[in-house]
């Protein structure tokens, strides 16, 4: 199966936060549509290995920020490529909420304020229904669509070359460690743990 197929169906791309206990952090995501209206509901799944997960799965309450074409690939770097059990990925810069839950003023077209109302497990996600109490229009930008990320922001893959003296033995995850034993890594590969590709994956040496 050629998974960049997927790439194709129309998503956009969203900064999702949320706070529990003191503790707030924020995530990429591209799955995220309005499933209901009077009273207006969303629909949005996350990894449940993500520390926002955990976060929302505690409060019920989130916001997405829906990112524009102006959105660069640092900032989908500092949300999406690290995690928030190791770093801070708000200051004290970032707008809050009625909840007090940060939300991006910049490089977003749109956000919403929600909280949860059901959820399902799905396995490697959990899918949350929640409902819309605020939402805003940010910018007049148009919103970034995941195929823009993939064909336009996101880095294209660079060519790995096994060193001559070193035998590529495996491949490790750089978002979350995950190891592929192999000495060739499939080109339509994704990461069973975090969804990554083969761009995120670095070559593992013989030692």
């Amino acid at each position: 199966m050629n998974k960049k197929a997927l790439y194709n169906l129309s998503y956009g791309v969203f900064m999702l936060a949320s706070k529990a206990d003191g503790k707030e952090n924020g995530c990429i995501t591209n799955t995220c549509m309005q499933v209901a209206n009077n009273p207006t509901r969303v629909a949005i799944s996350v990894l449940n290995t993500n520390y926002t997960c955990d976060l929302i799965k505690k409060s019920g309450l989130f916001t997405l920020s829906l990112l524009d074409e102006a959105c660069t690939f640092e900032t989908i770097r500092h949300f999406g490529f690290q995690s928030g059990r190791d770093v801070m990925k708000f200051g004290c810069t970032e707008l809050k909420d009625k909840n007090g839950i940060p939300y991006l003023g910049w490089q977003a077209c749109a956000m919403l304020s929600c909280h949860v109302v059901s959820s399902q497990d799905l396995g490697s996600h959990t899918m949350f229904i929640a409902e819309v109490d605020d939402a805003k229009v940010l910018s007049t930008n148009a919103p970034l669509t995941y195929a823009d990320y993939q064909n336009r922001l996101k880095p294209k893959r660079e060519e790995k070359k096994e060193e001559p003296e070193r035998k590529i033995v495996g491949w490790r995850c750089k978002i979350c460690r995950y190891y592929y034993e192999g000495s060739e890594l499939p080109e339509d590969y994704s990461c069973p743990l975090c969804g990554h590709g083969p761009e995120d994956f670095e070559p593992v040496y013989e030692s």
